[in-house]
C-alpha cells in the first residue's frame, strides 16, 4: 500500500513545486496533481520537460491528473470547451506518464432525473473513454458526496461504470464521499474492485450525511468515519495498491505546508497500521 497525496490537501498554501519537495522529503510515493490550477501556476515558470525530469529522478511519481470537472449533462457548447480541455489532458498525461484522469459529476441545483444522468455520463464517458485509448489512460469517476451532484452514491457510480463497461473507465473510492451521502458498506462489499483506480482516504468531523462539505474534512483518524472497516472491506477485496490523502480543510491552510504534509502521512500511516500491516505499507 503506496501513500499518495492530493493537491487540494495544500491547495492554499503551496505550489505544485512546493508539494514535490515535501512529498519526496516525506517518502510520500504518489502526487496527484491538479491540471486545473496548480500544473497551469507550475507552468508560468517552468516547462513540462522540467516536471518531466523531475519524476525520472525521484522516488516520487504522479498518479493522477485532477481533473476533468462537470463532464456531464452539459450544453453542446459547454461539451466541445470540456473536450478541447481533456485533449490537453491527455497530452500531459503522456508526457508525465500518467495513466489516471479524475473525472467529476456535474453538481447543480437543478432537478435532473436519474435516466437522463446516467444517459449522460455514459454516453460521454464512452466518448472520453474512446479519446484515452491510445493514451493508455484510465478515466476514474468521483461520485461527489452532496445533494445537489448528479452522482453521489458509491451504488449509482458503479451502476453507471457497469454500463459504460470500458476496461479505462472506473471510479475514485474516497472515505469522506463515501460518508458523505450514506453510502453503505455493502455498497463496498458489492463494488468490483478491479474497477477502483483511485482510493482517497480522509475523515470528517460529526455533521449529518446530507449536509456536508469539504471544508469538513479531516486528518484520517481525527473523525467519525469508519475508516478501520472499510479498510478491512478493501484488503478483503484484495485492493493493496495506494491509499491517497485529499483534504480541503481550510484550517489546514493556515498551518505551513511542511506541517500538513508531515502530519497527514503520520495520521495516515496509524489508521493503515490498524489493517495492514508494516510489510504491507512499504
Amino acid at each position: 500500500m503506496k501513500l499518495g497525496m492530493n493537491q487540494g490537501t495544500t491547495l492554499e498554501n503551496s505550489s505544485l513545486e512546493l508539494d514535490l519537495q515535501l512529498l519526496e522529503k516525506y517518502g510520500y510515493d504518489y502526487i496527484e496533481i491538479r491540471s486545473i490550477d496548480k500544473l497551469k501556476e507550475y507552468l508560468q515558470s517552468h516547462t513540462i520537460q522540467d516536471l518531466v525530469d523531475y519524476f525520472q529522478t525521484h522516488h516520487l511519481k504522479p498518479l493522477s491528473l485532477n481533473a476533468l470537472v462537470y463532464f456531464n449533462n452539459r450544453t453542446e457548447e459547454e461539451n466541445k470547451a470540456l473536450l478541447e480541455e481533456y485533449k490537453e489532458m491527455l497530452e500531459y498525461a503522456q508526457m508525465l506518464n500518467i495513466d489516471r484522469i479524475v473525472v467529476v459529476p456535474l453538481v447543480s441545483e437543478k432537478k435532473i432525473e436519474r435516466g437522463e444522468i446516467k444517459q449522460s455520463c455514459v454516453k460521454v464517458l464512452t466518448e472520453l473513454s474512446d479519446l484515452a485509448n491510445p493514451y493508455g489512460v484510465k478515466l476514474a469517476l468521483e461520485f461527489i458526496g452532496h445533494p445537489h451532484a448528479t452522482v453521489n452514491t458509491l451504488s449509482f457510480a458503479n451502476e453507471i461504470v457497469a454500463a459504460v463497461n470500458r476496461e479505462n473507465v472506473g471510479i475514485v473510492f474516497d472515505t469522506f464521499q463515501f460518508y458523505a451521502m450514506n453510502s453503505t458498506m455493502e455498497d463496498l462489499r458489492n463494488t468490483d474492485f478491479s474497477k477502483v483506480f483511485l482510493f482517497h482516504i480522509n475523515d470528517v468531523e460529526d455533521f449529518n450525511p446530507g449536509i456536508l462539505l469539504d471544508e469538513d474534512r479531516l486528518y484520517p483518524g481525527d473523525g467519525v468515519i469508519d475508516l478501520p472497516s472499510i479498510l478491512s472491506i478493501i484488503k478483503e477485496k484484495g485492493f493493496s495498491d495506494h491509499a491517497s490523502i485529499e483534504l480541503f480543510r481550510p484550517e489546514y491552510y493556515q498551518l505551513t505546508a511542511e506541517e500538513v504534509v508531515k502530519t497527514a502521512k503520520n495520521k495516515t500511516l496509524k489508521v493503515l497500521n490498524q489493517v495492514y500491516s508494516v510489510e504491507e505499507i512499504k
